[in-house]
């Protein structure tokens, strides 16, 4: 998981709001429900020190946010009367929470999102196509193909001395269109950066798009006779399809990151290793085990590599000051600003994983922390 997302949260300086709460708008009562659970959370906040601007500034958002269908969450961060991120989260947290730390709290919203995939889909027929994509920060984009041919798009019947030409001529029309849905399907895989790409709908029509997939995306194409472009169409097949797959690229990312984790013979594993490694800004990944009752602290100064297991490291570091806070907020916070990504487990992932914390590293020298050297 990339977290570039998250460096707004980190250019701002603290403390922070941090809320998530059930905003789910699926009974008569949500509306009243939703201000009882706040109220109840804009307690908390004022009853841990937090500054009346940026509980105002919540207060907002939440009671404007626009309501989804069904049950979802809200996840909310704000600091000096600003709120500075705001996320809808496909399923309402665990539990609601509200925070007022130095670091923003931002674990339970990257155990929920987990390994985001860019994708794409197109529904095919002869005429065009209907395609939406979604990046992997989750922004959907759209784009609607009425190819440029239509007239013949039926081959016609047997028989009858021009039968050959009217053929040739309803082919040479289906691969007009195809290419223009083509197009189109390319133009946003390239924008999103596409992890896979779903070609849905008429038979032929997917045929000839995915034949004229440039050869970068090959790879990427999932073919499927699911999904039709008619109106009213049952397009349940088609969305099991679509999140199935998705969910096998994350799943593959995740085997890849624990596979190169497993290669780097015994280094970079546990708190007190990843610890050092982002000391050296030395994490290209950083594993962790999802434990929403996880409560350890580490110490930080100003500085993202400035993260330590004990104030006497950052003292050795010349920082003044250390500050203690909730180890998965440090950890974070020096993911984002070393450009290092993240893999969220289950506790069935890695059972054996110690302190529940690893890191597949950039590089491995003589003073690389380990268990053998740390």
């Amino acid at each position: 998981m990339q977290l570039s997302f998250l460096r707004p949260l980190y250019d701002r300086p603290g403390p922070w709001c941090s809320v998530y709460l059930d905003a789910s708008a699926d009974t008569e009562d949500a509306h009243p429900a939703l201000d009882l659970r706040w109220r109840a959370l804009e307690r908390r906040l004022a009853d841990q020190g937090a500054d009346e601007a940026s509980i105002a500034a919540l207060d907002r958002v939440i009671r404007g946010h626009d309501p989804m269908v069904g049950d979802y969450g809200l996840a909310v961060f704000a600091s000096h009367g600003r709120v500075v991120l705001s996320e809808y989260l496909s399923a309402p947290p665990v539990r609601d929470l509200a925070s007022f730390d130095p670091l923003p709290h931002v674990m339970p919203l990257l155990a929920q999102r987990g390994e985001q995939v860019a994708w794409v889909r197109v529904v095919a027929d002869r005429t065009g196509g209907d395609a939406m994509a979604v990046s992997a920060g989750g922004v959907p984009r759209r784009a609607h193909v009425a190819g440029r041919e239509s007239f013949p798009l039926r081959r016609v019947q047997p028989g009858g001395w021009s039968q050959s030409r009217y053929q040739r001529a309803a082919m040479e029309a289906w691969h007009q269109n195809a290419g223009d849905v083509t197009a189109a399907t390319v133009q946003l895989a390239d924008r999103v950066g596409a992890d896979v790409v779903v070609v849905a709908g008429d038979v032929r029509a997917t045929g000839m798009i995915a034949a004229q997939m440039p050869e970068r995306w090959q790879d990427l194409v999932v073919r499927t006779d699911a999904g039709s472009r008619a109106g009213g169409a049952d397009q349940t097949m088609l969305d099991d399809l679509t999140v199935q797959t998705i969910a096998e690229v994350a799943d593959q990312r995740i085997t890849a990151a624990l596979d190169r984790f497993g290669v780097q013979e015994d280094v970079g594993a546990g708190l007190d290793a990843v610890v050092s490694a982002l000391q050296r800004n030395q994490v290209d990944t950083m594993l962790i085990v999802d434990d929403p009752s996880a409560n350890g602290e580490l110490w930080i100064g100003p500085e993202p590599t400035e993260i330590a297991v004990d104030p006497a490291q950052l003292s050795a570091m010349s920082v003044d000051d250390p500050l203690r806070v909730r180890a998965d907020a440090a950890l974070v916070r020096a993911l984002v600003g070393t450009d290092a990504a993240l893999t969220v487990l289950g506790a069935d992932e890695a059972p054996e994983l110690t302190d529940g914390v690893g890191a597949v590293l950039r590089y491995v020298d003589e003073g690389t922390p380990g268990r053998g050297n740390g």
